[in-house]
């Protein structure tokens, strides 16, 4: 099986995404896929400490308070915040660990491997669905609009 047929499978074979190290703030990327998440039917529980609501769900403090199953997990965190991840991704039973573009720790990849856990590393998951379900074209994401005028109109 090629890679792109192996993240086809697992975005149709799992559905409930945690997101560790999410923002309230709607111009970070963490923000972004948590919302095209949503928008594609996809169950998203926000994690971080620092808020009680993102995206309009409730966010969770940490990975073990979610009382509900999580089967992708998605981290925009420190490479090196990530050393006692994997005891949690195990207590949880998670079946894939996402480490979003930039966050590259071999260690914690190998670790969750040999436990039993597929590892997608230095990847956007936003990007890469619509790269593989037809959200992107050759300029980018395809919004069907052209124009090099900005929009004074922010939209959330």
């Amino acid at each position: 099986m090629n890679e792109n047929q192996a993240l086809i499978d697992l975005f149709q074979q799992f559905k409930k995404f945690a997101i560790i190290g999410v923002s309230q703030t709607w111009q970070r990327p963490s923000n972004f896929v948590g919302k095209y998440l949503l928008n594609h039917g996809y169950t998203v529980y926000p994690v971080n400490p620092n808020y009680q609501r993102v995206l309009g769900q409730v966010c969770y403090p940490s990975l073990s308070a979610i009382p509900y199953p999580v089967e992708i997990v998605v981290c925009f965190r420190r490479p090196e915040s990530l050393e006692t991840l994997v005891p949690e991704l195990l207590k949880k039973e998670v079946k894939v660990l996402w480490l979003q573009l930039g966050v590259i720790n071999k260690r914690v990849k190998d670790e969750a491997e040999s436990n039993g856990i597929q590892v997608v590393m230095d990847r956007c998951v936003k990007i890469e669905h619509a790269r593989l379900f037809g959200g992107l074209n050759f300029m980018g994401v395809n919004t069907k609009v052209i124009t090099s005028k900005r929009s004074r109109i922010v939209f959330n």
